[in-house]
Formats: C-alpha cells, structure tokens, sequence
C-alpha cells in the first residue's frame, strides 16, 4: 500500500499513484484502467483515483514527466553537479533521467506516441521544454536573455533524439544511447561556444558580419 496522509489530497494521490499507473500503462495503456489497477494496488478508492487523474491521457502523461523531473533533482543532487563542467552536468541529469524510465520504456513508447498526435503536439512540446528548463536549472545556468531560449530549445530537441534512441536500444547498459547522447552533447557545447564567440559573451572580440563581408571583398595581404 503506497503511504499517503489520512485524508490526502488529490495532488498528494496523483503524486502518490503515478509510478504504478506508469508501470500499468505499459499494459493497459493511458487510460482509466491503468489508474484504476494502480489505484487496487495501492489501496486507494478507483472512483478517487479516477478523478486525481481526469484530465485523461495527456495529464497523466504530464504528472508522471513530472514526476520525472522531481526524481531527477534527488538523483543528481546539487553537490555532485556543482564538482562537474558543464557538459557533465546535462549528461548526467540526462542520464539519470533515463535511468529513472528504464523500467517503464514501453509506457514510454507509448505515452510518446500519443504526444506525437497532432492534437497534442503543443503540449509535447511545453512538455519538452520544462524538462529542459528542468536541466538547464539543475546545471545551474542563469540565462536571462535570448539564451535562455536557444538553449532550452537546443536540449529539447537532444532530448527527445536521445529518447527516440533510448527506446530501441536493446545494448548493453544502452551504449548506444550515451554515445548518441555525448554526441549529441558534444554539439550543443561547440554551438554554444560559436554563438558565444558570434556575440562576444566569451570576452573575445564580437564578430562584425559588415568587418567579414569587407574582408571578403578586399582581402588583407
């Protein structure tokens, strides 16, 4: 029986049941069925459950990402990341969250595919984004500017490639998935170090489009 106060909550019973109605969803997929074995297995009346998690598939999809993004933090705590560089901080939040969904990868296969419907696809992607923001908060990084966005946008999409990745990856302790990640990690620190150098935020000298173009037409000797 999960432990749950007296007289939870219907947010303390969402948080409560998630996990198991992510680990039923594999089998019965996102729906009130899953909820409802969930809720058998926990204790929990269905007819509450059921309302806990009335917003259907997408919400439920949308408390156990973050749930994700809650056990990621208590994985990876800020201690240990604060002893990294930075790309060793995203792999390891990265990683860490994939070791959270390796037990559930085919309620995963299918909570994507259902995200991937044309009717879901801004909330697949507020989904991606908090996830990053998740990250890049956890990283430490502080961006105010237009960077904030650029990257959050840039790991969303390392994200779910690596997540597409990770749910056919039958190797090994998925080796296949952490070099598609480092790779795909190894991208986003040349792009940030590019865009760094483009504006100047490296303390280097900004670099003029008009100073290029000139160069270009009258070459230095």
């Amino acid at each position: 029986m999960t432990d749950l106060p007296e007289d939870p909550t219907l947010d303390e019973i969402r948080d409560a049941l998630i996990p198991l109605v992510a680990r039923h969803a594999a089998f019965d997929g996102w729906r009130d069925a899953a909820v409802e074995m969930a809720a058998q297995e926990a204790g929990v009346d269905a007819d509450i459950a059921r309302l806990a998690f009335k917003g259907g598939a997408v919400a439920m999809i949308d408390t156990w990402f973050a749930s994700i993004d809650r056990a990621m933090l208590e994985a990876v705590p800020a201690g240990r990341l604060a002893t990294m560089p930075i790309r060793a901080r995203i792999a390891a939040l990265v990683e860490a969250r994939l070791t959270l969904l390796k037990a559930d990868r085919e309620a995963l296969r299918r909570a994507t595919a259902i995200l991937a419907m044309p009717r879901n696809m801004a909330r697949a992607a507020a989904l991606g984004w908090r996830a990053a923001d998740a990250m890049w908060r956890a990283a430490g990084d502080a961006a105010t500017d237009y960077n904030h966005y650029t990257k959050r946008a840039t790991l969303a999409a390392v994200y779910a490639a690596t997540l597409m990745t990770f749910m056919d990856d039958d190797s090994d302790d998925h080796a296949e998935t952490r070099a598609f990640l480092a790779r795909r990690i190894e991208g986003i620190m040349r792009f940030e170090k590019a865009k760094a150098r483009l504006t100047g935020a490296d303390g280097g000298e900004r670099l003029s489009l008009a100073r290029f173009v000139g160069r270009l037409r009258y070459p230095a000797i």
